[in-house]
């Protein structure tokens, strides 16, 4: 029931990671948080342009995910940029760390969404793209836009 369309919140979508990176792979994880990081998550003062997530010691954490402190917090509001603890399954834990060791693969936050009460984080196994690459994506968007313009 929680994961009905009608019960999730879409709070990012990380547009930017799907051009830089080619997603091969992708996994909903949990995420730990204090205090008033809710709030600020659900305000929308969030930011992942630079977030990556790892493995270390058989957990997994994020990084530079920077959430605002909370407007109306006090002196007990949380420091913007600190390492995130994520939520996922040992197993799950175990294979995403053997993909990153072995291909050089790297774990990036897609897509940000509140399913039910408990926020979500979609993490993708990204291999990075060469720029050529990306200027084809461009052009194929652009003459797909055009196509549509026709129509």
């Amino acid at each position: 029931m929680a994961n009905d369309p009608e019960h999730i919140n879409l709070i990012l979508n990380n547009r930017r990671a799907r051009h830089e990176y080619h997603v091969l792979e992708s996994i909903e994880v949990g995420v730990v948080l204090r205090g008033t990081e809710v709030k600020s998550v659900r305000a929308g003062k969030i930011n992942v342009q630079d977030a990556y997530a790892s493995v270390e010691d058989g957990e997994l954490f994020l990084h530079n995910m920077h959430i605002s402190p909370f407007d109306k917090g006090n002196i007990h509001n949380h420091d913007p940029l600190r390492v995130r603890k994520l939520l996922a399954r040992k197993k799950e834990i175990r294979k995403l760390g053997q993909k990153v060791h072995e291909k050089g693969l790297t774990l990036i936050p897609l897509q940000i969404y509140f399913s039910g009460r408990h926020l979500k984080i979609e993490i993708g196994i990204c291999k990075g793209k060469k720029t050529y690459d990306k200027r084809q994506a461009l052009k194929k968007r652009e003459i797909q836009r055009d196509m549509e313009r026709q129509l």
